[in-house]
């Protein structure tokens, strides 16, 4: 009885930590920084001159990220869900408010990335999409 008792934890135990390592890997997979190279009608320069980007290395809770975005001037905030079927649901975007000389990246993120359901990734490339086919395509910032 003892050894059917010591076995039945240490299935439970193993089981338990292969979960938690796979959950681990996955997220480690999009939580990081992503640098923006395509998006819109804005050029790739103009996106590296703003240092357009988010980041996915904030807080977790369960499946959300606390995320961050800058496309030149103000800071942007975000919640960010992502399942392992390629949805993503952004909710709480917000950012501060300082008047900028270029106005219109950071206007255009933020109507349009608040409609983002997909996402994709490929090695160290992001990309988001909506259902409507407009396109955020991102390169980890980490990548060499």
């Amino acid at each position: 009885m003892k050894n059917i008792i010591l076995s039945f934890f240490a299935v439970f135990i193993l089981t338990a930590v292969t979960n938690c390592s796979s959950t681990q890997v996955n997220n480690q997979h999009y939580q990081r920084e992503w640098m923006m190279v395509s998006f819109d009608k804005f050029t790739k320069q103009e996106l590296i001159e703003n240092e357009a980007g988010i980041n996915l290395t904030g807080e977790t809770t369960g499946t959300e990220i606390k995320g961050t975005a800058k496309m030149g001037c103000n800071r942007i905030f975000f919640k960010a869900k992502l399942n392992n079927k390629g949805k993503i649901k952004i909710s709480g975007l917000g950012g501060t408010e300082m008047a900028c000389t270029n106005m219109e990246l950071e206007n255009t993120f933020m109507k349009k990335f608040k409609k983002m359901t997909h996402y994709e990734i490929e090695g160290h490339r992001l990309m988001l999409s909506d259902d409507l086919g407009n396109e955020m395509k991102f390169v980890a910032a980490d990548w060499d």
